[in-house]
């Protein structure tokens, strides 16, 4: 076997992932950004790095336990030097991150929203928190002591335990107690302002009521991080017809899993932390104290109680998405049939593909509707609206992913309910996740079998749809309806390998498709152009057909938000390569591909980022933009985010990320799309034929009448 070659262009996926998030706390610190909003920045860079530890982290723990003289392509390192070099990069960000915290709650006091440790609450309030411990918290304790008759409880992944050390007489031993799952986060005092307290503080406050026959001292709180980076077992899957069921398993699993990360409040004592480190098998870098809250979630909570008389201070001003601009008022399934039209999330609503649902569901014309999920909202208007329609006697058939990760038991869920309501529902390849975002609706118009088809760059989920930027295509093309119909057929007889004339697939043509637009490119050398939005970029294929059109002379502008493991900039390699990442109010989400300029260019949307993940092991699809007003809408956008000064950095040679230069006119991409959209002029509403039938018979009914 030969010496595998590691390019001298490419960096390490997981710090480059790192540095990604590292921009979101960047946001967490601008100054232009409202206070409340610049915490919630910190909150989803904790989120964020929380799911890092419990997918990236824990696979490389698999891995070095497996095989640890395997290297990373990209950076030659093996699984244990990698986890080394994270967790030496995490521990700054740790130190950032709880400084940025720590500004922002000192600069929300004045405005009243005041996080309290229990030495800085008034004598009433102590007394108020002392009664609640007692009536609401106390009698719902779970605590327990570790000694030879006690073992050490298991403790669940992201929960936070109070421990402390305890001493009766001449024993000594560990007192752990959960802080409950069941009540709030935090506890808000009496009074106008918003005061509160985090429940972990409270309760280790009054730890001394809790283990009342012991001396209590060391008490500290403790939140261990468990791998989560689970799949499910091939050979069950084969053996057993529900998979729901598998995955209700492996959901039972991850929660048992090795722990990858320890936080603690205070530092600990060097008995106290061989004693963990013995118990979770972890070294003392896998250790992390923070002077922070090491839960997030009621950041979120706080914002919405923010009064309106600080809102503008405190918080973003309010964006609705906007009605579509390419769409009347009426029917949406007659306006689709004359023309496509592209949503842009979410600068627009979501609303006019969920009508074009609910019209399908009741139309006498409509004989099936199909389409794959990956991610539902908690509460999902399409869902109803596909239950609808199979009950109205349509044929509905859902492609389900119940592997899409921390979404599983409520696409789990949402699958029984669309049984129940008669709807087909398939799950899927063993091997293959289905990441497709992908609906086809057929009906029929006098003898022929007509098509509407949506393909999307991001989930049918009505909640992100308003905080992720992502497109949506809904065509009546005629030639991409009937690749969709034979997608369709091939997902439902498990085939793989089928072939589309327009539509780009994973696992087998598209990569191969996006390599041989980007030869076409290459052969034009100086004259070739790419541009091509994505969330992340790890694939090896596509990094080295990058580095050969930028050694051929092709412009190339990638717009990656998170992981990018090419190095632009890099002499003989990928001079005439640029890498951008947008950071901003909303979640970057798009997959946009551009090869050439002008009305010669080919665009494609899809779902695809280009991971070899996305390229071999998920079904993916992409489709090619034919309109030429969506095109030139696509690539205007593009444009917009390639001028973008404010929220857009570019990446340098050694992988790090500078701002722009800000010239005289300064551009916000995410606030140009906001301005556009509500600046967008709709057209006139439009009677339909169907409609100006009905209203007909209403006029003659009522002469009739007369």
């Amino acid at each position: 076997m030969g010496k595998q070659e590691i390019l001298d262009y490419t960096q390490n996926r997981e710090l480059s992932w790192l540095r990604f998030n590292q921009r979101v706390l960047e946001e967490a610190r601008d100054e232009t950004v409202p206070l409340m909003e610049r915490m919630k920045f910190v909150a989803i860079f904790t989120s964020n790095l929380d799911e890092f530890f419990m997918i990236r982290v824990g696979s490389l723990y698999d891995m070095a336990a497996v095989d640890n003289k395997k290297l990373d392509t990209k950076s030659g390192m093996t699984p244990k030097q990698q986890l080394e070099a994270i967790y030496q990069a995490v521990a700054p960000l740790y130190k950032e991150r709880d400084k940025t915290y720590a500004e922002i709650k000192k600069q929300l006091k004045p405005y009243g929203v005041c996080g309290l440790d229990f030495k800085e609450l008034e004598q009433q309030e102590k007394k108020y928190v002392k009664k609640y411990f007692k009536e609401q918290i106390l009698p719902v304790l779970s605590p327990q002591i570790v000694d030879p008759n006690h073992p050490f409880p298991h403790l669940l992944n992201k929960e936070i335990y109070v421990v402390a050390n305890l001493k009766q007489g001449s024993n000594t031993m560990t007192g752990i107690v959960p802080v409950p799952q069941y009540i709030p986060e935090v506890l808000y005092l009496p009074g106008h302002d918003i005061r509160y307290i985090r429940m972990e503080k409270v309760i280790m406050e009054y730890l001394e009521l809790v283990f009342d026959k012991y001396e209590v001292s060391d008490k500290n709180y403790i939140c261990v991080t468990r791998n989560a980076d689970i799949s499910p077992d091939d050979e069950a899957y084969a053996d057993n017809e529900d998979f729901r069921f598998i995955m209700k398993e492996t959901l039972h699993k991850r929660r048992r899993m090795a722990v990858v990360r320890l936080e603690t409040a205070s530092p600990l004592g060097k008995e106290m932390e061989k004693y963990l480190c013995d118990r979770f098998k972890i070294t003392p870098e896998c250790i992390f104290r923070t002077k922070m809250p090491m839960k997030l979630g009621f950041i979120f909570a706080i914002a919405d109680k923010i009064p309106d008389s600080m809102k503008r201070a405190l918080i973003d001003e309010p964006f609705s998405p906007q009605p579509s601009a390419s769409l009347a008022d009426g029917s949406i399934m007659e306006q689709v049939k004359k023309k496509d039209v592209l949503l842009s999330f979410p600068y627009e609503s979501m609303d006019p593909f969920l009508q074009l649902i609910r019209e399908a569901a009741s139309d006498p014309d409509v004989m099936t509707i199909k389409i794959t999920i990956y991610r539902l909202a908690k509460k999902a208007r399409l869902v109803e609206y596909l239950c609808a329609a199979a009950e109205n006697g349509k044929e509905v058939t859902a492609l389900i992913e119940l592997r899409a990760r921390f979404d599983e038991q409520n696409n789990i869920d949402w699958s029984e309910r669309m049984e129940e309501a008669g709807c087909r529902v398939l799950y899927g390849f063993e091997d293959y996740k289905v990441h497709s975002k992908l609906c086809l609706i057929t009906y029929r118009n006098k003898n022929e079998i007509r098509y509407i088809t949506q393909v999307g760059t991001g989930n049918y989920n009505e909640k992100t749809a308003k905080m992720y930027t992502d497109y949506s295509l809904i065509t009546s093309d005629q030639e991409i309806g009937e690749d969709a119909a034979v997608f369709f057929k091939n997902m439902s007889i498990g085939n793989l390998d089928g072939a589309y004339d327009h539509l780009i697939v994973s696992p087998t043509s598209l990569k191969q498709k996006v390599l041989s637009l980007m030869d076409e490119e290459i052969r034009k050398g100086e004259h070739g152009r790419i541009v091509m939005k994505m969330n992340s970029l790890t694939d090896m294929d596509f990094i080295r057909k990058v580095s050969a059109a930028s050694q051929a002379g092709v412009k190339i502008d990638l717009i990656v938000r998170g992981i990018c493991c090419i190095l632009p900039g890099i002499q003989g390699r990928t001079e005439n390569l640029r890498v951008t990442s947008i950071v901003g109010r909303y979640l970057e989400h798009p997959r946009v591909f551009v090869f050439g300029t002008g009305d010669d260019a080919k665009v494609y949307i899809g779902s695809a980022d280009m991971m070899t993940r996305n390229t071999e092991k998920r079904v993916e699809v992409a489709c090619p933009i034919f309109d030429p007003k969506i095109r030139k809408k696509l690539m205007h956008d593009l444009n917009i985010m390639l001028a973008d000064n404010v929220k857009a950095r570019k990446m340098l040679s050694d992988g790090t990320y500078r701002k722009k230069v800000q010239g005289e006119r300064t551009v916000n991409a995410q606030e140009t799309f906001m301005k556009e959209a509500l600046n967008a002029r709709r057209p006139a509403a439009v009677v339909h034929k169907k409609e100006k039938e009905s209203l007909l018979g209403k006029i003659f009914g009522i002469f009739r009448k007369k």
